[in-house]
């Protein structure tokens, strides 16, 4: 094998070993300023689609999320749970306050994020700043929650096989993870009827760069014959909604916003924010949330 094969191929099997998105390109994002965020998201800092019912405050409505979540995982009172792209913290916090975790485990990407974890001073929380591909733990967990994380894992021009190996890469760490019988809390937003081509660069080169939505079929491609999918639904409406309360609040704050960020960053944001309302309201685009169990003897 020549010299410059070997090498190719070794960049290629590293490519699916980690095929997401860089470190550099999740902080593009999530580091603008956690000042910047608050004016817009939740007093919990959540960042993903919220669960409305009737009589809601968007606070409200976020915890009920939460809640979901850890309910779906069966991760009450448990000892050790993971949430790979804890964002903020919102999860983090919700575990040990609120459902008796005694160990709660939270990975980012982000210092910005990280810090503002750590000002909470909660020692049952550990918030690591590495990427899932690069997570040894110590010990197994119970449970395994993973929340608008998921679009970071492949990047765009991807084969459909790579894709599909990356994830499952993603799927097999969590199998070796979580403890016989644990349950994986999972949400994404995926393509519907928008195909790759459909969508706008602007989400690739001033957004999420380096960044690419999955299919459900992806997600049951490269899950099979390790976790059981147990329980799927499609929250696009409240996705829609949720966006459209941030847009609200951004604008109810944008001088504020401006001062802290800019006006070009300002209306960066806008513009995402009004493309995702669009693109959930059509059904270019939804909102997954999936119950997983691990399959504990996978056939090879």
């Amino acid at each position: 094998m020549s010299a410059n094969l070997k090498e190719r191929e070794m960049m290629e099997q590293a490519t699916i070993a980690n095929p997401g998105a860089s470190a550099e390109a999740v902080r593009h994002h999530y580091d603008v300023s956690n000042d910047f965020y608050r004016l817009w998201l939740d007093p919990t800092m959540s960042y993903s689609a919220a669960i409305w019912e009737e009589g809601d405050s968007f606070e409200a409505a976020q915890v009920r999320k939460l809640d979901f979540h850890i309910r779906q995982a069966r991760a009450g009172g448990a000892r050790r749970v993971l949430d790979i792209g804890c964002g903020w913290g919102p999860m983090l916090r919700r575990l040990v306050e609120a459902h008796q975790v005694e160990q709660a485990v939270g990975l980012t990407l982000s210092h910005n994020q990280a810090a503002w974890i750590r000002s909470f001073n909660q020692p049952r929380i550990e918030v690591r700043v590495e990427s899932w591909s690069d997570h040894r733990p110590t010990e197994a967990y119970e449970a395994i929650i993973s929340m608008g994380a998921f679009e970071h894992f492949a990047r765009p021009n991807m084969t459909d096989e790579d894709r599909v190996e990356g994830y499952r890469h993603f799927f097999r760490h969590c199998h070796e993870w979580l403890k016989p019988g644990g349950w994986l809390s999972l949400e994404t937003i995926v393509y519907e009827k928008a195909r790759r081509e459909d969508i706008s660069q602007f989400f690739v080169t001033e957004i999420y760069p380096e960044s690419d939505l999955p299919t459900l079929a992806d997600i049951a491609k490269a899950s099979e014959r390790l976790f059981e999918l147990v329980r799927l639904q499609n929250d696009r409406d409240e996705a829609e909604r949720t966006w459209r309360e941030w847009l609200a609040k951004l604008r109810a704050n944008r001088q504020a916003a401006i001062n802290l960020v800019g006006e070009e960053i300002v209306q960066r944001y806008e513009k995402y924010l009004k493309l995702s309302i669009i693109g959930f309201h059509v059904a270019n685009m939804g909102q997954l949330r999936l119950a997983m169990r691990r399959i504990d003897q996978p056939r090879a």
